[in-house]
């Protein structure tokens, strides 16, 4: 008897560990229904021309602390432009975009530019991704310190302000932050 159940037990056990399915995986992977897209995504169509994805729409298990960390919010060219340039331009979110396959977006770019998304539309995801799940870059790329993830969640926030303290956005100048040569 004693047999059986430590045979079940450990059944029980392979089968558990062999359905654990790693939750970063599925970012912006083609879904049919809710079922497709495990905890905390949801099957929506929120990327334009890319049918039906998992997105993450809200943080399992993180309590909304109502609002942004004290003090002055961060701002894109003094303190996440220079974050962004070193953990996620190299060949994934800027012009070269070959190791994400990713071009609807770039971090390199303040503003959206020719349909193309930048870092102000994108703050909430950097947030998720960067600051909060801490799954980009991806393991094996230099990454920001926790201090640095705590900058880029603080500027998403705090409204994704530009360069100027009060959190407006660009007036007539680059909205690539400097990067590429200008707006």
């Amino acid at each position: 008897m004693k047999r059986a159940v430590i045979s079940v037990g450990i059944a029980a056990v392979v089968t558990v560990v062999g359905c654990v399915v790693s939750v970063s995986d599925f970012a912006g992977k083609s879904c049919e229904s809710v079922a497709d897209c495990p905890d905390p995504y949801v099957c929506v169509a929120a990327r334009a021309g890319a049918g039906r994805t998992c997105e993450v729409l809200a943080l399992p298990d993180v309590a909304d602390a109502g609002g942004p960390a004290p003090g002055p919010v961060p701002t894109w060219c003094a303190d996440v432009q220079p974050l962004l340039a070193q953990y996620c331009l190299q060949s994934c979110h800027g012009a070269v975009h070959t190791g994400s396959g990713h071009n609807e977006f770039r971090l390199d770019m303040y503003e959206s530019d020719a349909g193309i998304k930048g870092a102000m539309e994108m703050a909430p995801r950097i947030d998720v991704r960067a600051a909060k799940f801490k799954d980009m870059p991806p393991v094996g790329n230099p990454a920001p310190t926790a201090d640095e993830r705590a900058i880029i969640g603080q500027w998403a926030e705090g409204g994704a302000p530009f360069c100027d303290l009060d959190g407006g956005t660009p007036d007539g100048g680059p909205t690539d932050g400097g990067m590429d040569g200008g707006g």
